[in-house]
This record gives structure tokens, sequence and C-alpha cells, in this order.
């Protein structure tokens, strides 16, 4: 494999959508006009931090060894595969495109954006950084639904309106219910793993039944607040429930399937339903506000 798909596998791809969804969906909650360099802006502050997330994440589990077992696509580090310091610049690197993109949003917005953005890189730096990382304590889920849900959505609607309307809150709960998900799922498949490394996720602390309580408690629950905003705002956003059958069938695969490839087929369609949960409520809310 060529250096730069190396690259390009470590930065995970297939995670970059929970970093667009909020963003979609704050935006297309606002009534205001459309502002499309700072759309651009925010998209490019949520996708390097999602990037950020994954190489740092890559070098603190690799340096640790506790991604010598563990499932799913190939670690850099863990697999011997890249030099960690050279995974830590790129974290940093990608950190640093989030922060100059935020500065930019922030001088045309407010300046509280800066204290929200370094808080967000330290968060995701010390997820699995640090001596004593969260996301081996079991609050890995409420940091992304925090950052990945509640400000990414909110603060992409802010930087369009300049104020904070109870519509983007409310919308922010079903994209970090399905961010949330995401990592729940993982953290289900890397149970095993986990628990023998001293990784104490939530979903180690939760055992294998309450973790797949947790997960569709998360996919229902989207689902429930999809209603309440249409009751609330605009009946269009239940255009979103098109992507119910598919919870349905997630829900199914997770208390039915239990070998590490059907899981990991479960986080990729998992995925898949928090892009189409995303796309048809950016779509309702566009239409419908």
């Amino acid at each position: 494999m060529s250096r730069s798909r190396l690259w390009v596998e470590g930065a995970r791809p297939k995670t970059i959508p929970a970093a667009i969804v909020p963003v979609l969906v704050g935006t297309t909650s606002v009534e205001t006009g459309f502002n499309l360099y700072r759309f651009l802006l925010a998209l490019a502050v949520s996708i390097a931090l999602q990037v950020g997330v994954n190489y740092a994440n890559d070098y603190s589990d690799g340096i640790r060894g506790t991604d010598q077992n563990r499932l799913g696509p190939r670690r850099l580090v863990g697999s011997e595969l890249v030099d960690p310091s050279k995974v830590k610049l790129a974290a940093g690197l990608s950190f640093l495109v989030a922060a100059v993109a935020g500065l930019v949003l922030a001088l045309m917005t407010s300046p509280w954006l800066i204290l929200i953005g370094c808080l967000a890189i330290v968060a995701a730096w010390f997820y699995t950084g640090g001596s004593k990382p969260y996301g081996y304590s079991g609050f890995g889920e409420i940091s992304v639904f925090l950052f990945f849900g509640l400000v990414a959505t909110v603060g992409s609607a802010y930087v369009q309106s300049e104020s904070i309307e109870s519509v983007s809150i409310l919308c922010s709960v079903p994209v970090g219910f399905l961010a949330s998900a995401l990592l729940v799922v993982n953290n289900f498949r890397d149970i095993e793993t986990d628990s023998k490394t001293g990784k104490q996720t939530l979903a180690v602390r939760l055992g294998k039944s309450k973790t797949q309580m947790f997960y569709a408690f998360l996919l229902f629950g989207a689902v429930g607040i999809y209603v309440l905003i249409a009751f609330l705002y605009t009946y269009l956003v239940l255009i979103a429930l098109a992507a119910l059958p598919l919870s349905v069938r997630l829900v199914y695969d997770i208390y039915s399937k239990e070998s590490s490839l059907e899981l990991i087929k479960i986080l990729e369609n998992t995925a898949k339903l928090h892009l189409l949960a995303g796309l048809l409520l950016s779509i309702g809310l566009a239409a419908g506000l």
C-alpha cells in the first residue's frame, strides 16, 4: 500500500459523515439567509477535528499497546506502519487547521467561539491522550454527544444567524444520539479486547446486555425527537422517519449478531444511518422553516 493511501486510511474517512451531519443540520435549522463562506468554514472545523481525533486516538492507543489485538481498520501506530511521532504531528496539524478555520469564524461572529474551539481540541486530545484519558473511563459517549451533537450543530447554526435558537438545540439531540451510537457499537465490538487492556469504556462498564439496550435507546430516541421537532416546528422533518426501517434492522442486528465481521458491518451501517437521517432532517428543515 502506498504511503498516501496509508495516511488516508489512518484518517478513517468513513467517520467523516459524523462531522458533516451536524454542520448540515445546524445550518438548515435557522431561518436567516445562508452564508456559504461561514458554512464552509464550519465544515472545515468539524472535519479537521474529526480527522485530528482519529489520528490522536491512533497515536495514543498505539503507544499504550491497546491497539495490537483490536478489530476493524488497521492502526498506523498499533500495526507499526508509521512512526508514532509522525502520527502525532498529523493530529496536531489537523487540530491546527480546525483552530485557524475556527478563529476566522470567531472573528466574523463572536470571540466566545475561540473558547469553545479550545475546549473541543482539548477534549479531542484527552479522549485517549494524557495520563488519564477519559475515553478509558467510560465518558467517551458524553463527549461525542456534546461536541459532535450539541456544540457542532448549535455552533453551525450560530455562525449563520448569530443567535442561539431552540430549534437548533433540539435538532442537535438526534444528531448527538446517532453520533454516540457510532461509538457505542464500536466499543461494543471491542468489549473483550478493551477489558483485557484495562480500557473501561462505557460498553465494558455496562456489559453486553445493557450496551445493546443503550444502543437501541439512542436509535429510537432519535426517532422520537424527529416527531417532537415536527410537532413543534415543521411537519416536513417527518421525512427523517424514512430512516426508521434501517434503525429497526440495526437494533435487531445488535441483538442477533456476534461475530467481529458482523459487528463491523453494524458499525458501517450505523454510520450510513447517521448520514441518511441527517440528510433527511436537513431537507425537512430547509423546506419547512
